[in-house]
């Protein structure tokens, strides 16, 4: 039996189980391990090597969640929620409330597909702009998972779509490592063939909001986030320079090409503006860090399991047993191709990196079935994209999650993970397998 395959359901099921998305990946990846032949000290010291991959992403999700915490103590969160609150509807006033809602969701649609390509800074802005919204979100009865299913759309169908920011990097993977494997594309081709997973994503956003989550849910606790803990008002002064801080966060991390001292730039024009006090910015900052500690240790951890699964050799096996099974059947081999990278990427988390390991297969396979160089893109480019929404370890639900779960109320599996895998990954790959078997 492969290793991947059974590592992989083992992390899902626990997951679904409700037991902590931390401890199933490391059970998946010891399960996975032996059986992929690694044995337990094989799979030990696997896992213990790849854990160090995650640690500059944990460092940057901690020093983000500082970051935000100290952006909220300037007033900035709470400026927000008093200006978005004079546009929302009266008890009673269904209409205002209907406009309301949508308005809000459209910000944040806007806002997470920015954050991909326009503004390039991925999943940052998420602890700095949900968290201050979740108490305008209660009074509208907004169903969170319609916000996570939102927010997973715009930080996945931009760079799946657009070749600029993440895009652009995305784009320049499925070129490369198609050329690398025997059929020359260009970076303009790749746009047209992602058109069609990503119209995938779009049917599955317009079924979230007009039929899955269209109804009120009530949200019963108090929102008291950790971002506005002890912050009683703002002043203009305060909110200046929260905006220049945002701004010399973004410009570090551009340039850096590191959140981690982006991050840090912004934390130190708080601190030289003195927005914040020096008695108060070691527990802002712990405060912040501790609410991004879950995403941190999710991220170690997907690392370790993706070093023992490459280990074993059986992704690449998998790819193979796949390719086999087909036996020259061209409408299977484009299922069979999808499906393998859908579960490929729910255990890795990562799209980016799951494109290099299908495509030295993929391109061969697809050639010798007979399938264009469209369709080659189309089955390269949605199988690699498949499972980043739904997948347990992926920043596209793992971010959402951070953001909406600050009061406790948001369960990521149940509440992100389930949500967007069943919204996207099934509609892309319907649409992406007619399109390879029609181009």
């Amino acid at each position: 039996m492969n290793a991947v395959v059974v590592a992989v359901i083992v992390m899902l099921l626990l997951s679904l189980l409700r037991v902590n998305v931390v401890f199933s990946l490391i059970t998946g990846a010891l399960i996975g391990g032996a059986i992929g032949g690694l044995g337990i000290d094989g799979t030990i010291e696997a896992f213990t090597e790849g854990v160090g991959g995650g640690a500059n992403v944990a460092l940057s999700y901690a020093m983000l969640g500082g970051f935000a915490v100290a952006i909220s103590s300037t007033g900035l969160p709470n400026a927000l929620v008093e200006f978005v609150l004079k546009y929302v509807g009266k008890q009673g006033d269904t209409r205002a409330k209907k406009l309301s809602r949508a308005l809000i969701i459209f910000f944040i649609l806007l806002m997470a597909c920015f954050s991909q390509n326009l503004i390039p800074i991925h999943i940052a802005f998420i602890p700095l702009l949900i968290p201050p919204l979740l108490k305008i979100l209660n009074e509208l009865q907004v169903d969170r998972r319609l916000v996570a299913t939102v927010l997973t759309f715009g930080l996945v169908t931009p760079y799946m779509l657009l070749p600029v920011g993440f895009g652009q990097i995305f784009h320049e993977i499925i070129a490369s490592n198609i050329t690398a494997s025997g059929l020359k594309v260009e970076m303009h081709q790749i746009p047209t063939a992602m058109l069609f997973p990503a119209s995938g994503m779009v049917v599955g956003l317009l079924i979230a909001v007009f039929f899955s989550y269209r109804k009120p849910r009530t949200y019963n606790k108090p929102i008291v986030p950790v971002t506005l803990e002890g912050n009683k008002g703002y002043s203009v002064k305060g909110i200046i320079w929260s905006v220049v801080a945002i701004i010399a966060a973004l410009a570090a991390q551009i340039w850096t090409e590191s959140m981690v001292f982006g991050a840090l730039a912004g934390i130190v024009v708080l601190y030289a503006s003195k927005s914040i006090s020096w008695n108060e910015a070691d527990r802002l900052l712990t405060d912040g860090m501790r609410m991004m500690a879950f995403i941190g240790f999710v991220m170690i951890a997907a690392s370790g399991f993706a070093k023992v699964m490459s280990e074993t050799g059986d992704v690449e096996q998998l790819v193979k047993q796949a390719a086999s099974a087909i036996g020259g059947n061209q409408v299977l081999g484009a299922l069979l191709m999808l499906i393998v990278g859908l579960l490929v990427t729910l255990g890795i988390g990562s799209s980016f990196s799951t494109i290099p390991i299908i495509a030295t297969i993929y391109v061969p396979l697809a050639l010798e079935l007979g399938f264009s160089p469209m369709a080659t893109i189309v089955l390269v480019g949605t199988a690699g994209a498949l499972g980043d929404a739904g997948s347990p370890a992926s920043d596209s639900t793992l971010g959402p999650t951070s953001g909406l779960n600050v009061d406790g109320q948001h369960n990521h599996i149940w509440d992100s993970c389930v949500p967007t895998f069943l919204h996207f990954n099934i509609p892309v790959i319907l649409i992406g397998w007619l399109a390879a078997i029609m181009l």
